[in-house]
């Protein structure tokens, strides 16, 4: 099998994203992972550039990584000096590694109005800096920095500054889409014609400015890179970079060319994941492959085609990269939708059945007055119980009351009491809260404690609320998600109604009463 060497740059490209910022401990984090999944190499940063990354150096040193080597990344010497006395150079050896990056100016644009120096040293710089690393044992990757706007202004500079690369030393040479601009043609012809003139292996290194990074990075080894540079869930600078996820999965699954361990695909969810919770940016429920959306299914004639035959809606096999099918409930899906959820709850039910007409009856009118279950399948399940009178009731609402106080400038205090009924017992309680639906939640929490200790491992995440009727105004009704979460698993919960107030409350107790079912509480 073909193989194609995984450089990750998460630690360097993917930091300079917009409100990304790793500390050392989450570097070193993500190094551990990306070896754990197989990954060839890991860009730690930048030696010298700031404190962090020099402590990351230091420390990744100390680690047994199984795969993975880390590399340390800098630019050419400066105009003028010796390689030997540059202190960006010199930074490098501090870090310890033994593969170093190295970025140069392929652009006459960039040489003559960015470097403000001429062409011919700009080739000096080079060679002089590849060679020094040379000699004193590195390995040096040189990645040619806006190489196919360079290629399409002077091809022949252009490729001047890459066999100056080749003839000091350089193992492998990356061709940048650093602006993002290129298109995927332009991307296939010009590697098919620097393989002609260079002898070195070719990596690529694409931005996603024009949202073909991935198709880019794809065309690019087809036509010969063995190297491919991107990050987890494309973060970066601008609009992104290459997303190695579907890079990876590509290549492996549908081109048959090996880029890390075959069992080590089903972990790629799990990096993803990993990665966007580490960077405090959302999980992106579209993303190919991985996503929570990348194998949902939601209309009656996709439903129905999958029951027969996955292949009918589905690329590959959403076990392959640790993913999962859903199937979303909704007034599109039918009943074929129902038995689908049916079948996976143990429920036995068939398209004729009585249950079934009613189960989607109650759904369409639901979803008419604004109910959202795709994005609430936690509530849907229990919604499903209830109509097949598999439903267990845990308490019972007497009443609550949220009490809202600001006296002056001083700080907002909210408070909730609750008055419940659970086995037979009476618990009349109050808890105070960041906001009126914590308040309800620790009131409730706090209520149940004694009777259902399980909760206490049960948080909840996320609360969104959409208005859906903007012209109806203060009146209009209001779409209310929580997402809630525990130690292994993740579910989402809806309330719909007139009064915020009473549709949290709707969605808060939807998410206590799953979390107990699941638990099998008696």
């Amino acid at each position: 099998m073909q193989k194609v060497k995984i450089y990750d740059t998460t630690l360097r490209d993917g930091s300079q994203g917009e409100g990304i910022s790793f500390s050392v401990l989450d570097k070193l984090r993500i190094t551990e992972k990306m070896d754990k999944i197989g990954v060839d190499y890991i860009e730690g940063g930048w030696p010298g550039s700031n404190p962090k990354d020099m402590e990351f150096f230091i420390k990744v040193a100390k680690k047994d990584l199984k795969h993975a080597r880390v590399c340390a990344f800098s630019m050419t010497r400066r105009p003028g000096a010796k390689a030997s006395e540059d202190p960006s150079l010199k930074a490098l050896f501090k870090s310890k590694v033994g593969i170093v990056t190295i970025v140069g100016k392929t652009w006459d644009f960039h040489v003559e109005e960015v470097l403000k120096t001429t062409l011919e040293e700009n080739l000096a710089m080079i060679r002089d800096t590849i060679a020094f690393l040379k000699s004193q044992g590195l390995s040096v990757f040189y990645d040619a920095e806006h190489f196919f706007d360079a290629y399409k202004a002077n091809k022949n500079y252009a490729l001047a500054t890459l066999i100056a690369a080749c003839e000091a030393g350089a193992e492998a040479i990356c061709l940048c889409d650093t602006n993002g601009g290129a298109l995927t043609s332009e991307i296939t012809e010009v590697i098919k014609q620097v393989k002609e003139k260079v002898d070195s292996p070719l990596g690529i290194h694409c931005h996603n400015d024009s949202g073909v990074a991935i198709a880019n990075s794809i065309a690019a080894v087809q036509a010969g890179a063995v190297l491919v540079q991107g990050t987890v869930n494309g973060i970066g600078e601008r609009c992104g970079n290459a997303d190695l996820i579907p890079v990876i999965a590509n290549l492996q699954l549908k081109l048959k060319i090996n880029c890390i361990p075959e069992k080590n695909l089903k972990e790629l969810i799990h990096l993803s994941h990993f990665i966007s919770e580490i960077s405090n940016m959302r999980v992106k429920s579209d993303q190919p492959f991985v996503g929570d959306s990348a194998f949902a299914h939601k209309g009656g004639m996709h439903i129905n085609a999958i029951m027969k035959n996955p292949r009918t809606y589905e690329h590959v096999d959403p076990a392959a990269v640790g993913n999962r099918r859903r199937i979303l409930m909704s007034e599109l899906g039918g009943k074929t939708g129902i038995l689908m959820r049916a079948k996976g709850l143990n429920f036995d039910l068939s398209k004729d059945d009585p249950q079934t007409r009613k189960i989607l009856k109650l759904l369409q009118g639901l979803e008419h007055q604004g109910y959202q279950f795709e994005a609430a399948e936690a509530s849907f399940q229990l919604l499903m119980q209830r109509v097949l009178k598999k439903y267990k009731e845990f308490f019972e609402l007497e009443g609550f009351k949220v009490v809202i106080e600001k006296v002056s400038d001083k700080k907002i205090t909210t408070e909730a009491v609750i008055k419940l009924k659970v086995k037979g017992k009476r618990e009349h309680t109050a808890a105070e809260g960041d906001g009126p639906v914590n308040a309800l939640d620790n009131a409730l929490r706090k209520a149940l404690k004694d009777f259902y200790p399980t909760l206490s491992k049960m948080q909840l995440s996320d609360f969104k609320v959409r208005v859906l009727d903007e012209q109806a105004g203060t009146a209009a009704k209001v779409r209310v998600l929580i997402q809630s979460q525990d130690e292994s698993d993740t579910w989402s919960t809806i309330g719909v109604h007139e009064n915020i107030i009473e549709a949290s409350w709707q969605a808060l107790v939807d998410s206590v009463e799953y979390k107990l079912l699941k638990d099998k509480q008696p």
